[in-house]
């Protein structure tokens, strides 16, 4: 049986910008057809960076698959992305880590999220540590946290 792969966590910077990282590895196993349940693109973190970063993500796509380091990909979006100070990356990186919900809605499919970890786990939820932000139901489910 084949280990499941996950893209890194978000918390993972790359160039001071939380979820690039992600964003480019989240990219690469759905092209070879590891992820297809993921967020991608038009939603949740991939669609905050792409608006923060004013990046055209179907070009930055095509990019990453075109192959490259992280560090060529990073000057990539450098060079195509909306000027950030290194204060305001640190910001907004600081922000999407820290997010949670703020309403009794996404309260509530952020608790679902961590009952469908317990549940696979095959635990209860209190056994698991606490989670209040997107970033850790995302560690949790991915094995981190």
């Amino acid at each position: 049986m084949t280990q499941q792969q996950y893209p890194r966590s978000p918390k993972a910077l790359l160039g001071g910008i939380a979820h690039l990282g992600r964003f480019i590895d989240k990219i690469k196993l759905r092209n070879v057809g590891q992820i297809q349940d993921y967020n991608y693109i038009t939603a949740g973190f991939d669609k905050y960076l792409v608006d923060f970063l004013a990046i055209d993500p179907k070009a930055f796509e095509e990019k990453v698959l075109a192959g490259g380091t992280d560090e060529q990909l990073l000057a990539w979006v450098v060079a195509n992305s909306k000027p950030h100070s290194h204060e305001e990356i640190a910001q907004w990186s600081q922000g999407l880590l820290s997010s949670g919900p703020k309403d009794d809605a996404t309260r509530q499919r952020l608790q679902s999220r961590v009952q469908d970890v317990a549940t696979k786990r095959g635990v209860p939820v209190s056994s698991l540590p606490p989670a209040s932000t997107w970033v850790d139901a995302i560690e949790l489910d991915e094995g981190r946290m």
